[in-house]
């Protein structure tokens, strides 16, 4: 198949890389020339594992190209998918489908013969008639069959998502395109991969409520592990006990400093926005994004706690910046808040992250950044781990405990024991403990 993808960020780097090594011929379209430019000379713009080597070889065999020419790509093209951004819109919260709406325009234009057209872009129910409308409009010889294919991609596992997926949802008004997607994706359905063929509206709320539905368990979790604090009971057995079940699963039941991302916040937002157009409001994913936005300010006020109540002046080093590991992804992360809760009480934040400096530099202000762990902790009056990379979690706590001000570990991802943190001397406070115990080994 001859593959054209819209919009060469996250979603549709990834997705058109992998396409191109199942053996279509893909074309990756971006505006910026500077994104096309670095990609052809093999710079990757993100930070993935695995997708640096897997864009050389299929760049090498010349079934992967890049180019800023919508028309000639588009032309040439079996299949268009849009792959563009849909961040929250500025002032009330509805996905910006400004992107996805002159995309569809510009499609049309030089669409030729049938040819289906896919939104991969998490967009609200009814978008797919929108942009159906629009190219209808803007060229209406066009012949076309709109289709809905969401991403269920984790930020740190794509490549393994899109070619393991647990489902792949098609959603479609024209049954012409169904031949279509089948081929797209048959090297995953030989494989007995799940196709999911529905309407296309449904595609498109399926996408939302599996983000909403996992957001909501992580929220769930966090405030048992808020009610663990004060029962003196253990979150962690608690979400060992109840994964178990199989009606419930054990993913996503990891408490933690609360959920962000390029995904869940505003995908919750735009859920709940839509719900509301529509006099079916959600109070649970309305409740959920009111509890999470409050509690990544909760942990900022929890490392203040452990620190004595007081860190005007003391120096906090802060482990992982990104929203989760093995990304340079800082959009809506823990840190953020937990840094500016600190900063506002007047503490010296220092920072290191494997790969997220860069990024965070555009949106954490007056921090120090260091070169690794250690020099982010030497002199430090706490350390905080915020994001659990891998390499947090063998930590020499003897060369911590001899380069501190005060030996004080605040595990916001309780990736160790605290008596063995205890051990080397250190107090320590993780989620969802009996604070008292944890702290002074009582």
């Amino acid at each position: 198949m001859r593959i054209t993808m819209i919009g060469s960020g996250y979603v549709g780097l990834v997705s058109g890389v992998c396409f191109a090594d199942f053996g279509h011929d893909v074309i990756c379209v971006d505006k910026d020339l500077s994104k096309i430019e670095a990609l052809r000379e093999g710079r990757i713009p993100i930070y993935e594992p695995g997708l640096e080597q897997l864009v050389a070889e299929n760049t090498s065999t010349g079934r992967l190209s890049f180019s800023t020419d919508v028309g000639e790509s588009v032309r040439s093209a079996d299949v268009v998918f849009i792959a563009v951004g849909t961040p929250s819109r500025r002032g009330d919260g509805h996905a910006d489908l400004s992107y996805v709406y002159a995309a569809a325009r510009e499609i049309a234009t030089y669409v030729e013969g049938f040819t289906v057209i896919v939104t991969k872009s998490t967009v609200p129910v009814g978008t797919g008639d929108e942009v159906e409308r629009i190219m209808r409009e803007t060229n209406p010889a066009a012949d076309v069959a709109v289709v809905s294919n969401p991403e269920f991609l984790r930020e740190g596992a794509a490549i393994e998502d899109f070619k393991r997926p647990d489902r792949i949802v098609v959603g479609l008004n024209d049954d012409r395109a169904r031949e279509t997607m089948t081929e797209v994706y048959r090297p995953l359905y030989l494989n007995q991969a799940p196709l999911v063929f529905t309407t296309r509206r449904t595609s498109e709320l399926i996408k939302y409520a599996a983000n909403a539905f996992l957001a909501m368990k992580i929220t769930f979790i966090n405030e048992i592990a808020d009610l663990c604090e004060r029962v003196d009971a253990n979150v962690q057995d608690v979400s060992r006990g109840i994964g178990l079940d199989g009606r419930i699963g054990s993913k996503f039941l990891h408490a933690g400093p609360g959920y962000g991302g390029s995904c869940f916040p505003k995908d919750t937002l735009a859920l709940a926005k839509t719900a509301q157009d529509y006099d079916a409001p959600m109070r649970l994913i309305e409740t959920t994004i009111s509890i999470n936005d409050n509690r990544k300010r909760a942990m900022g006020r929890k490392v203040i706690s452990a620190v004595g109540g007081d860190i005007r002046g003391k120096k906090i080093a802060i482990l992982g910046l990104t929203f989760k590991p093995n990304t340079d992804d800082m959009r809506d992360s823990p840190a953020i808040a937990v840094i500016q809760t600190l900063q506002d009480n007047g503490a010296q934040v220092v920072g290191y992250d494997p790969e997220g400096m860069e990024n965070a530099r555009k949106v954490i202000e007056n921090i120090e950044y260091a070169s690794g762990p250690y020099e982010a902790a030497a002199g430090a009056d706490a350390l905080v781990i915020v994001t659990e990379w891998n390499q947090f979690r063998a930590l020499d706590f003897s060369r911590l405990k001899q380069s501190m001000r005060a030996p004080i570990l605040v595990d916001l991802r309780n990736i160790y024991r605290s008596d063995e943190v205890r051990k080397h001397g250190f107090t320590y406070t993780g989620i969802g403990t009996n604070l008292y115990q944890e702290t002074t080994g009582a």
